[in-house]
């Protein structure tokens, strides 16, 4: 089994590390972890990734996640081993949905669901497909052009309609560029 097979069916995914990055990526506490799974589990599968036991997640990994969770610890040894992170971030996971029913809360549903992993994936796929077909980013030299478009997709988090609309500008932009190269 693959992360992305993992991933598939889900709109929210979030990864836990320990370290910062060069790319900052939005951020979540353990405890708005628990709040914000809790309530978009109402809807459709949520995931919460987490790293192997010496390295982590990898940044191809963390780059599929919506928000990175770092747990508040010691600065001299800011990395919980696995067990310890898991456990953290169950707990806040179950205290909030407790919090749900001891309220007599419904959590409430989204109206406008997220598009789910693999959607994302296929997006991201056919962003990087136009943006070579036009030059805008070389194949041999991408940089961190997809990186940085990644998470500013990530922060926006477009809805589902949303990411339909970028599809399609997408498109029209590949018809374009294909009548251009004709000519």
């Amino acid at each position: 089994d693959t992360l992305d097979e993992a991933l598939a069916g889900c709109s929210l995914v979030v990864g836990t590390s320990a370290r910062s990055r060069t790319l900052p990526w939005p951020m979540l506490d353990p405890r708005e972890c628990g709040l914000k799974s809790v309530a978009e589990a109402a809807n459709t599968p949520v995931a919460l990734v987490f790293g192997r036991e010496r390295v982590g997640l990898t940044n191809e990994e963390l780059q599929k996640c919506h928000y990175h969770v770092a747990i508040a610890a010691n600065p001299e040894y800011s990395s919980l081993n696995l067990a310890m992170a898991v456990q953290v971030i169950a707990y806040e996971v179950r205290m909030a949905w407790l919090a749900t029913q001891e309220n007599g809360e419904q959590v409430e549903h989204e109206e406008t669901p997220y598009p789910l992993v693999d959607d994302l994936e296929r997006f991201y796929g056919h962003l990087e497909q136009t943006l070579l077909a036009t030059g805008f980013i070389r194949e041999n030299h991408p940089g961190q052009v997809m990186n940085k478009l990644r998470r500013l997709f990530t922060r926006a988090r477009p809805e589902s309609q949303e990411l339909n609309i970028l599809r399609g500008i997408l498109a029209s932009i590949e018809q374009q560029n294909k009548g251009n190269k004709a000519e």
